[in-house]
């Protein structure tokens, strides 16, 4: 999709990791054991964190390649067409001549709004040796970025390493700690994670401590950001080239306090509050010297919110376009949200992401 404005000067990247096929089933509410339930709504689409991220990406204007694996069955050749019609490449998919594609049940509570996964792995696995060195060269060539869900921690980490020599940059999405996940993280630029990574990963008794241990751990990051769902989301940015002699040191949990009074619950729009430059102390961590966010979610009346499947993918999608698009924070934060909220209003995690040209996103994009 065209838009009026003008697209990233380079709007490559290359995604490697989960694709799927979801089963999406909306009931009154959560089924109870031993019971019979009908469903109010039934969708079958594609799913899995790397394909929605990039979808996501492509109709915000980016020109997304993915790395993956499916089985040449039914779910596998329906979920490269719906990603090609999309507008990712799938040239660099490795397809296996028998096993199973992945797929998730997901049951949405419609009384809750709450969304329950049951996912199933495909088979078999994507391996290093199922990636040819001609392929992996393919599809990082001119890429601005390099994004990474840690699924297949052995062939993610080759891809990566790849990409780190040729000078592309590198986001790591953290859900959870996973196998391969800290080597993946040595090697990233920006981490997305979780509301509740930081602290599993860190041990710190909370989140704003737990960025700081972040940024200190992985020397390379530039920012990290936890999403934390309807309460909004968190950004710690790290200044290199600040004066640490000039700068006197906050405790960063105040000054995630001091941020968030300033929050204007009026405003249904999501907004986002920043710090000044700030050396920022973490008691029995350590201190960083950077800038401190407080990114707003949008207010979705309750008749308007439909499934919050794939919002953090959608996220992630629109942080991966504001990068491309050397966006600040003050706009990728807000951005990212408007695009999850928009997401939200849609059952499944593809069908109500916004396009680049959709007068929701305006005020963003021209």
């Amino acid at each position: 999709m065209s838009s009026d404005s003008p697209l990233p000067q380079n709007p490559v990247i290359v995604g490697f990791g989960g694709v799927g096929v979801d089963l999406l089933a909306t009931v009154e509410s959560f089924p109870k054991p031993d019971t019979k339930n009908r469903t109010t709504q039934l969708k079958v689409q594609g799913g899995g964190n790397t394909g929605n991220a990039l979808t996501c990406a492509a109709r915000l204007g980016l020109k997304p390649r993915v790395i993956s694996k499916v089985a040449n069955d039914a779910q596998g050749r329906a979920l490269m067409e719906e990603l090609e019609a999309e507008g990712v490449d799938t040239s660099s998919f490795v397809v296996s001549k028998e096993g199973t594609t992945p797929f998730s049940y997901i049951i949405i509570d419609n009384n809750t709004k709450t969304r329950t996964c049951i996912f199933t792995e495909g088979y078999p696995p994507l391996v290093p040796e199922d990636l040819s060195r001609t392929r992996l060269l393919s599809a990082l060539n001119g890429a601005r970025l390099a994004y990474f869900d840690v699924r297949m921690p052995a062939t993610a980490l080759v891809i990566a390493q790849e990409a780190f020599r040729q000078n592309i940059s590198i986001l790591v999405d953290a859900e959870r700690p996973r196998e391969g996940l800290n080597d993946l993280l040595d090697l990233a630029d920006y981490v997305v994670c979780s509301q509740n990574f930081p602290q599993a990963w860190t041990e710190a008794s909370s989140i704003p401590r737990a960025l700081v241990s972040i940024i200190l751990k992985l020397p390379r990051l530039k920012f990290v950001i936890a999403t934390l769902g309807k309460d909004g989301c968190i950004m710690l940015q790290k200044c290199a080239d600040a004066e640490d002699s000039q700068l006197q040191e906050v405790d960063i949990d105040n000054s995630l306090k001091s941020l968030t009074t300033r929050k204007d619950d009026s405003i249904a729009t999501p907004t986002c509050i920043a710090s000044n430059v700030t050396k920022f102390r973490a008691e029995g961590i350590g201190s960083v010297c950077g800038r401190l966010y407080f990114g707003t979610s949008e207010k979705i009346p309750p008749s308007e919110l439909i499934d919050t499947t794939g919002a953090g993918d959608a996220f992630v999608g629109a942080v991966l376009y504001a990068i491309c698009a050397n966006f600040s924070p003050e706009k990728m934060l807000p951005f990212a949200s408007r695009v999850a909220a928009a997401k939200c209003r849609a059952l499944g995690a593809r069908s109500g992401l916004p396009y680049r040209t959709d007068p929701y996103l305006a005020s963003f994009i021209n």
